[in-house]
């Protein structure tokens, strides 16, 4: 085992737990200030917890590998998400978080419920979550193991810790606790990103090597600009998910919830671009250096996109390679953090539970449940994680069309919203099973990337189930009643 990993894992845990203990004196002990402080937080909060959701261990992981293997097209796809979920964040958000604080939201399923005046379609969005973030749960732990292995513990432990760690500040004070590690968090990762690209940069001028060479290298091969991987196919089944990210995926639609007021939530907005733009080139400058190092033979050209990241820790100096190491962490708990939350205060305000123990025994279980699968790591479960976003996709239009719904009375959609969204979660998952996570992305089915399809044909099943909808509705004296 890593001793400078143990020291600075330990000193990683001592303080965020201690943070998050002293979170506590602001619980209120209920289940809304439990999932989502009562609507209590300042901008600074709001964003840190925002961002750290959102950038998981995929970045330094991932988008890394990603930049490394396919060139700086990464960089565009990555800005194409944040570019997205700014203007939905200034606009469609805007709109979700005022109305959170009339309707008093505990979560998204609640969210559509009322947007549609309809329990079945919050039961089915909580089916859809539990069905659709279980593998993504999963998938964070199964990354926090490799990180772990990088420290010297065994896969067991690691899944045991990795565990642990996502639940413990979850029960101490729920979305308190977690908002408060996420400060540590939010700086752990910025400093470790740093240092990632920092020794980068170090070692390739060790090597003889300027970043002007480093870059005629990338140049010559392309890599500074759109590679054959980057075809307009491709592109869009990368950004498509992800430019509704905002308000498919449960663990940030409960972010929208969390400001004080007006003026929080939109410097939340704008703390949240810098930081997310930060960590975005941080991640994709890694990627390409990394890239430029394999052109002269330094690093190998060849690397998996997942591996490049451990092969490069394993280089650097311990300390430093720790501190990434637990950086990436950092990532990848408070993501899982947001996840186990999301699924479980949709679950229960679906069923009307209402106690706070109940809420930390469900958060137990789902966090349970994700470390065994993850012991086991089935292949489709890999798969159903990579496409999370995609069989979230359904519920963009849905969303969309239910916050000016619920302006107008929540007249319409309580057949065609349930409907849309199991029709496109399973052609999601048709597909996951028939291609694998890969090629859902870069394989086309008649002459569309996936995630456009599954798009279009959600919008097309809501257009015709709501056209019906009015046609009944018309033909009667009084509105239908489901």
């Amino acid at each position: 085992m890593r001793l400078e990993f143990l020291a600075t894992l330990l000193l990683y845990i001592l303080g965020g737990t201690l943070i998050a203990v002293l979170s506590r004196r602001f619980f209120k002990k209920d289940l809304r200030d439990y999932y989502v402080a009562s609507s209590r937080f300042g901008a600074i909060l709001t964003a840190l917890t925002y961002a750290t959701t959102t950038y998981s261990a995929f970045m330094m992981i991932g988008l890394v590998g990603l930049a490394y293997s396919t060139g700086a097209g990464s960089l565009g796809f990555e800005l194409a998400y944040l570019s997205a979920t700014l203007i939905i964040l200034s606009t469609i958000g805007y709109k979700i978080w005022s109305l959170s604080r009339e309707y008093r939201w505990v979560s998204p399923s609640q969210m559509l419920t009322d947007m549609y005046n309809s329990r079945l379609l919050g039961a089915v969005v909580s089916v859809i979550y539990l069905y659709a973030m279980i593998p993504y749960l999963t998938a964070q732990i199964i990354g926090l193991k490799v990180l772990f292995n990088y420290g010297g513990f065994g896969d067991v432990e690691s899944i045991v810790l990795s565990a642990l760690l996502t639940y413990l500040w979850i029960a101490i004070a729920g979305v308190w606790s977690v908002a408060a590690t996420d400060l540590l968090q939010g700086a752990l990762m910025i400093a470790g990103g740093l240092s990632y690209i920092g020794w980068l940069i170090a070692f390739s001028s060790s090597k003889g090597l300027s970043l002007d060479r480093v870059s005629g290298s990338l140049s010559s091969i392309g890599f500074l600009g759109i590679t054959p991987f980057w075809t307009l196919n491709v592109f869009l089944a990368y950004t498509i998910p992800w430019v509704f990210f905002s308000i498919t995926n449960p663990q940030v639609v409960m972010k929208l919830y969390l400001p004080k007021d007006s003026v929080s939530y939109r410097k939340s907005i704008q703390f949240f671009f810098v930081y997310g733009l930060t960590y975005t080139l941080i991640a994709v400058a890694s990627g390409l250096v990394a890239r430029g190092l394999a052109c002269y033979g330094i690093l190998p050209g060849n690397l998996s996109r997942d591996s490049v990241t451990p092969y490069i820790l394993g280089l650097t100096d311990p300390w430093l390679g720790s501190l990434i190491s637990v950086s990436i962490i950092a990532a990848a708990i408070s993501t899982a953090n947001s996840i186990v939350m999301a699924v479980s205060s949709s679950l229960l305000t679906t069923i009307g539970e209402r106690r706070v123990d109940v809420a930390r025994l469900v958060d137990g279980l789902l966090v349970a449940v994700a470390a065994l699968i993850a012991r086991f790591r089935p292949g489709f479960i890999v798969d159903l994680s990579v496409l999370t976003s995609v069989i979230l996709l359904p519920l963009a239009p849905v969303t969309i069309l239910g916050v000016y719904n619920i302006e107008r009375g929540r007249s319409l959609g309580r057949i065609a919203a349930p409907a849309t969204i199991i029709i496109g979660a399973m052609i999601a998952t048709y597909y996951a099973i028939v291609l694998g996570a890969a090629k859902a992305f870069t394989q086309t089915v008649y002459g569309q990337p996936i995630p456009a399809i599954v798009l279009e044909v959600s919008l097309t099943v809501l257009a015709i189930v709501l056209a019906l909808e009015k046609l009944l509705a018309s033909s009667h004296k009084s509105p239908i009643r489901y």
